[in-house]
């Protein structure tokens, strides 16, 4: 028997590649799997804070852009009925026609959902408003006036 044949019937051929047979004793070690579950948590516990604070910033994004859609559909409205909303019907009357206003073309905006805040607050309106004609705010994530990051106030401009 040559050399080249004594080595391949002491190991398995994969691709071109001599690997050696696998003894009863193969496989991690419980040491080894400790250091790589060690590493993995050291890694989310790292990463989890940054990408929850990008989800923070997200919402507030959202809550700003939603802000904007909420405002021209109150200027629409404007437009169409000769004036804004009251605070009695309030948002409201963007999705469904109120009573007594027989100009509605509505709805102005596509679902009730598009008047929820990211953090699940339905938005707030007040006429006259504070900033201009009405303001369109939502009080945050903590759902109370003030606060700063994802409690803060935002308001319609």
């Amino acid at each position: 028997m040559t050399e080249a044949t004594a080595k391949e019937k002491g190991s398995r051929r994969r691709g071109g590649v001599a690997h050696p047979l696998l003894g009863s004793d193969a496989g991690y070690t419980l040491l080894e799997l400790l250091v790589v579950l060690t590493i993995l948590v050291l890694v989310t516990g790292l990463a989890a804070p940054q990408f929850l604070g990008y989800l923070g910033q997200a919402r507030s994004q959202a809550a700003q852009v939603q802000l904007k859609n909420i405002s021209t559909a109150l200027e629409l409205f404007y437009l169409h009925n000769g004036g804004y909303p009251t605070e009695q019907v309030g948002l409201s009357a963007l999705v469904k026609a109120p009573q007594g206003v027989p100009t509605w073309r509505g709805p102005y905006l596509k679902s009730p959902e598009a008047l929820i805040d990211p953090w699940g607050h339905p938005y707030r309106y007040r006429i006259p408003g504070r900033t201009g004609n009405f303001d369109v705010f939502t009080l945050g994530r903590d759902n109370k006036e003030g606060g700063t990051g994802e409690d803060r106030d935002l308001v319609s401009s």
